[in-house]
């Protein structure tokens, strides 16, 4: 079961929203490639309004994916795609419901 996550918060730049969800798919890509990252979803909760949601089963998996290549790709455009930087918030995982 994973134990530990982070639920990040953005806010896109008027207008910048498409772009938002380009860099949201090409991020995917990135985290398909980390063995550590159990579940990641990012979603659109607004108009400008975007966030992620992953999952880890240890604390060296969250860190890992904490200093990886979707980090590094969204301090390299935040000022092009977003109002402020992301807010990253680490998340306990109480319970789950996942497909086995």
């Amino acid at each position: 079961m994973p134990a530990f996550g982070f639920l990040v918060e953005m806010e896109a730049q008027p207008g910048r929203e498409a772009a938002v969800a380009t860099f949201l798919a090409e991020a995917k890509v990135l985290v398909d490639d980390e063995p550590g990252t159990l579940a990641w979803f990012a979603f659109r909760v607004g108009p400008t309004t975007f966030r992620i949601f992953d999952a880890f089963e240890t604390e060296d998996d969250r860190q890992t994916h904490l200093h990886g290549k979707v980090r590094e790709r969204f301090y390299a455009q935040w000022e092009q795609l977003f109002t402020v930087p992301p807010i990253v918030n680490a998340v306990d995982i109480l319970e789950t419901k996942l497909p086995n």
